[in-house]
């Protein structure tokens, strides 16, 4: 049977909460797909909203309550790995907060496409933005203009440490470093990503950091792409020398394409040299063998950073800000040196 809303009007969100006897806040919760509603309660709003016709409106909610409940994204290089597990993260923590995500991807960081993306996002009323680039330009131009909503940055530059959350890229790349070391590996090359990245420049510092603090000797580390196909020609190269035992990859795209140069020239990983990579892709477990990484917990950066600008909007929420640790996940890539 359908339920008619009083004459005039169409059913609002009370209307649904009175019919299936709970408050209009569960009703909200139900409709943003929040993870903490029994499902018989979430039935029972369901089968209320379908026999109303009830059609959440999203403008007239803004319109009315002066709030549009969305975050918007500003992303650069969404392609990439780190920052695509980044936003689905975000995402998923937004939408079982009751709030909506607007994302504007950016093709180039000059100053007209962060102006245009930002003016993108500012139009859709956004109450809260964060921001995911990997160059240091992208932030020195954000911070010429002007941003006047809550924000949070995802790369840590030290130049703003009241708005920056990350995931802590030199401890990750100590810990992979030092557990080659701890394996008896003194020759050690690392693979770098590209030099104008936050993230890749953080992990050669760790590398380096580590090195330094247990007295290895250190080579220059070797400025790559991200990809698989220059990790493989990287290690074409390397192994014409074969100076090492182990090497430090600082993603796992490029880890597989070292492994693939490896397993080419006749070589066994880990007896061989043992390889270590960053990132810990849903891939790297299927590798053969699979590869030792570093893990980032996306899940939890999303729930903080969520947390955080929604602790900006409402004083009584706690406070994230900070670094998250990652985690290193030994698999069979890594092993004492055979000489």
């Amino acid at each position: 049977m359908t339920v008619e809303p009083q004459r005039g009007r169409a059913p609002s969100i009370r209307d649904v909460a009175r019919l299936a006897g709970v408050s209009h806040q569960t009703v909200s919760r139900v409709l943003n797909h929040h993870p903490s509603i029994r499902p018989e309660t979430k039935q029972r709003v369901l089968d209320v909203i379908a026999d109303m016709q009830y059609k959440p409106n999203r403008a007239a909610r803004a319109l009315v309550t002066s709030r549009s409940r969305t975050i918007g994204i500003l992303s650069a290089s969404s392609t990439q790995y780190g920052p695509a597990s980044s936003i689905a993260a975000i995402e998923e923590a937004a939408r079982a907060s009751g709030y909506w995500v607007s994302t504007a991807n950016i093709e180039s960081s000059d100053a007209r496409s962060i102006a245009d993306g930002l003016a993108h996002l500012a139009a859709q009323g956004i109450e809260g933005l964060v921001v995911i680039a990997p160059q240091v330009r992208v932030f020195d131009t954000l911070a010429q203009l002007s941003i006047d909503v809550p924000y949070v940055s995802l790369q840590s530059t030290g130049r703003d440490p009241d708005h920056a959350l990350s995931v802590d890229q030199i401890a990750g790349a100590r810990t992979a470093t030092r557990h080659l070391i701890e394996q008896g590996h003194r020759s050690i090359y690392h693979l770098a990503g590209p030099q104008d990245w936050i993230e890749a420049e953080a992990r050669m510092r760790g590398f380096l950091e580590e090195m330094s603090a247990q007295d290895v000797p250190t080579t220059a580390p070797i400025l790559g792409d991200w990809t698989a196909d220059f990790g493989y020609h990287a290690g074409r190269e390397l192994l014409t020398v074969r100076d090492f035992t182990a090497i430090f990859a600082s993603n796992d795209q490029m880890a597989l394409g070292l492994m693939h140069a490896i397993r080419d020239a006749g070589l066994e990983i880990p007896r061989d040299i043992s390889i270590i990579g960053f990132d810990d892709i849903p891939e790297a477990a299927h590798f053969w063998p699979p590869l030792t990484t570093v893990r980032q917990d996306f899940a939890e950066l999303g729930r903080r950073c969520v947390a955080l600008l929604l602790g900006d909007l409402d004083p009584a929420a706690p406070d994230y800000r900070g670094t998250i640790t990652p985690e290193l996940v030994v698999r069979g890539t890594t092993g004492a040196p055979a000489f």
